[in-house]
């Protein structure tokens, strides 16, 4: 088998491995299913799989009515990935069609018996007509997601943040330093977000990039990088970054002069945040334990909590999350953050501020959990004019005082993660 053919059976089995055995692709790639490969082929068969998962449901759109019935498995997720690989990635009809039957001829006793059936219906889909393909509607979240956040946000802004996720994000740089972000953005051919985060269009080697070597930079979202910017630590100020991995709210705190304590309950992603520490020059001290158990010796002056929590506002970036989520643990996940802010703020000293924030477009991880938690404790506040930052829209400061980003913000920008960050101070002893 060539390289190209290799390739797309190694992203076969990355799409396999989301829709009929829930599992990520981070978790997928983390266990080596790639490793066999060249990286070249590491990295297309991993952007195939994500233009697949992406495009699943406008796939369908198109197979559907060329089929009578639903193949088995393997059969089906190879004639999505041509599919995409033809209407959207732009692939000559000619040699996506005949990899496809190859790869099913190779493929055993599953897919071998389909061939017939996969060559017909491809060249069928490779007359599809490019107007067809662009003006079908993005994808729609499966159900538990899509009723969730159309009883938050409506029925059009749902709709608005599904089609952000069919366009795949940018990628984005926090400058290690604000007096040298205009001339890396120069040097790398990126734009200045209203907020400060560099963006770059076109996404490459990242360890190939002009200031990548010396840490003038590193990767991180637009809507992550806010956290620590509203937390704004003074020079020198106690500050703990709570289940701190991967590191770019520790490498931001850190640059900004606070005396960062970082903890995290995993060695390898601990690992990581020091191997950033030492590429940007930066330091930290860096903690491996629970943040539901661990207790410091003197509280501290500023706490950074980035909860666990259900990645939902990630989706763009990670089209395999709505297939591999599972509703049922969200109830733990919301007693989770519950727990972690309760613990925060107990290891928070009087007068201090903590930035709770979660990845999630659900209000139950962000919102309610702020309310829930100006209930149980008196003396409690938010401080929405911490959130008052160049670019910050004061139209996304929710009426608890936090701060709600979507997808479907800054559309002419690329948008940006869905995000929920509030600051927090207590000014008596809880």
């Amino acid at each position: 088998m060539n390289t190209g053919e290799d390739a797309r059976k190694a992203a076969l089995g990355l799409i396999l491995g989301v829709t009929d055995h829930a599992q990520p692709l981070s978790n997928q790639l983390a266990a080596g299913d790639l490793a066999w490969l060249p990286p070249a082929e590491r990295a297309r068969a991993q952007r195939l799989a994500v233009a697949t998962l992406r495009h699943l449901g406008r796939a369908d759109a198109i197979l559907k009515p060329l089929m009578r019935r639903t193949p088995p498995p393997d059969v089906l997720a190879l004639l999505r990935l041509a599919t995409v690989e033809m209407l959207e990635e732009g692939a000559a009809p000619h040699g996506a069609v005949n990899a496809a039957v190859t790869l099913a001829r190779t493929g055993g006793p599953r897919t071998d018996s389909f061939t017939a059936l996969i060559n017909a219906v491809l060249r069928k889909v490779a007359e599809t007509d490019p107007a067809k393909w662009a003006s079908l509607p993005a994808p729609a979240l499966p159900d538990w997601l899509r009723g969730r956040l159309m009883s938050a946000w409506g029925k059009q802004a749902t709709m608005r943040i599904e089609a952000a996720h069919l366009r795949a994000a940018a990628l984005d740089l926090t400058p290690k330093s604000t007096e040298t972000a205009a001339a890396l953005a120069e040097a790398l051919g990126a734009s200045v977000l209203p907020t400060g985060t560099l963006r770059l269009a076109a996404r490459g080697q990242v360890s190939d990039l002009p200031g990548f070597a010396d840490g003038a930079w590193w990767v991180q979202d637009a809507a992550a990088a806010l956290a620590a910017r509203i937390l704004a630590p003074a020079p020198g100020e106690r500050c703990l970054d709570l289940c701190a991995a991967p590191g770019g709210k520790t490498l931001q705190l850190a640059a900004m002069g606070a005396a960062v304590t970082a903890l995290d309950i995993s060695s390898p992603r601990a690992a990581r945040i020091s191997e950033n520490l030492t590429r940007c020059g930066l330091s930290a001290e860096i903690v491996i334990d629970d943040a539901l158990h661990w207790r410091p010796q003197e509280p501290f002056a500023a706490i950074l909590l980035d909860a666990p929590c259900s990645a939902t506002g990630t989706v763009r970036r990670h089209p395999d999350l709505p297939y591999v989520k599972d509703p049922r643990s969200l109830r733990e996940l919301f007693a989770l953050q519950a727990g972690l802010l309760d613990h925060a703020l107990g290891m928070l000293a009087p007068g201090g501020r903590l930035v709770y924030c979660t990845c999630s477009l659900l209000p139950e991880e962000g919102e309610a959990q702020i309310t829930a938690a100006l209930a149980r404790h008196p003396g409690l506040r938010t401080l929405p004019e911490a959130l008052t930052l160049p670019g910050i829209d004061p139209d996304w400061i929710s009426p608890e005082g936090g701060l709600r980003l979507r997808p479907d913000y800054w559309p002419a920008l690329g948008g940006l993660d869905g995000f929920y960050i509030a600051c927090l101070t207590r000014d008596i002893a809880g």
